[in-house]
């Protein structure tokens, strides 16, 4: 299965992200995006508006 990950070191905290989560699954903790994998649809909107490349699709092993 696909899961949506942030590297977070590589987030700057700009938000995004959760700007385009259509389901509200991204936080801010401590200025670093995270997301509740329960809620994530994986519709990819946050890959493609993080302007850093912190955010992206990976498969679980």
């Amino acid at each position: 299965m696909t899961r949506i990950v942030v590297e977070r070191n590589k987030c700057c905290g700009c938000e995004a992200c959760v700007a385009v989560c259509p389901v509200g699954a991204i936080t801010m903790p401590e200025g670093k995006a995270l997301i509740n994998d329960e809620q994530c649809v994986r519709c990819g909107a946050c890959i493609h508006e993080c302007p850093m490349e912190a955010v992206a699709a990976a498969d679980d092993k």
